[in-house]
């Protein structure tokens, strides 16, 4: 399989995992591991929300792979605008219903073929970054840059490599980057998933003229507050 080939096929399982994909955030179904986990989970949630905010999302806001709008409903009461773009237009209507607020702009986009034609004060993507391959690392970080206006502030969030984020049945494979995933149904996809270690990701993301520090919240989560010149 090749690169174009595997995010097609990415594609078209958050297309299909829309109307389960909030059974991960919540903890339910294949995703609950019970009371403590759930418990422990939403505190480092509660803890990502905080540095979100503390971030200070203003102005023109753009939002990255905006999903079902759980990081949507969060950015939206900052912005004076949000733009919001997905690839999956089953994600977009969830997120439009989810949201209704009449600052946000939704637009149904691949972001490996997406590019800004505008600036934004402050950029966003919440699990998203583990989904882009490696060959294809700078070249996003090109499109963030370019989407980033002069002063402005890029806010991101993901998982951790802990297998109790995942599915009772789904396994985190030993090597690579290609990663087997099972929707409620049994519909089998192959996704990217890449978990990163903060240091490093932080030093990789410095030689690409971004700054500041990359952060985990403990078991689950690291996020990032970084700024351009």
């Amino acid at each position: 399989m090749n690169d174009r080939e595997l995010l097609d096929e990415q594609i078209a399982y958050y297309r299909a995992r829309a109307p389960e994909y909030e059974e991960w955030f919540l903890r339910q179904g294949r995703y609950d591991r019970g009371e403590a986990q759930r418990a422990a989970w939403f505190a480092e949630v509660e803890a990502v929300e905080a540095a979100l905010v503390a971030a200070g999302p203003r102005g023109r806001v753009l939002e990255l792979a905006c999903g079902t709008g759980l990081w949507t409903r969060r950015l939206a009461p900052h912005a004076r605008e949000l733009t919001a773009i997905d690839a999956a237009p089953e994600a977009l209507e969830l997120n439009r219903e989810r949201v209704a607020d009449e600052r946000v702009r939704y637009l149904q986009a691949d972001l490996f073929r997406w590019q800004p034609r505008e600036t934004y004060d402050f950029v966003f993507f919440g699990f998203w970054l583990s989904h882009v391959p490696p060959d294809r690392f700078a070249s996003f970080w090109a499109t963030v840059r370019a989407a980033l206006a002069p002063g402005g502030t890029v806010f991101f969030v993901d998982n951790t490599r802990n297998p109790a984020t995942l599915a009772s049945n789904h396994t985190q494979p030993e090597s690579g980057y290609v990663m087997d995933r099972v929707l409620n149904d049994g519909r089998q996809f192959r996704v990217v998933k890449i978990y990163y270690e903060p240091a490093e990701l932080e030093r990789r993301l410095a030689a690409l003229g971004f700054s500041g520090p990359v952060r985990s919240t403990g078991a689950y989560f690291v996020h990032a507050t970084l700024s351009a010149p």
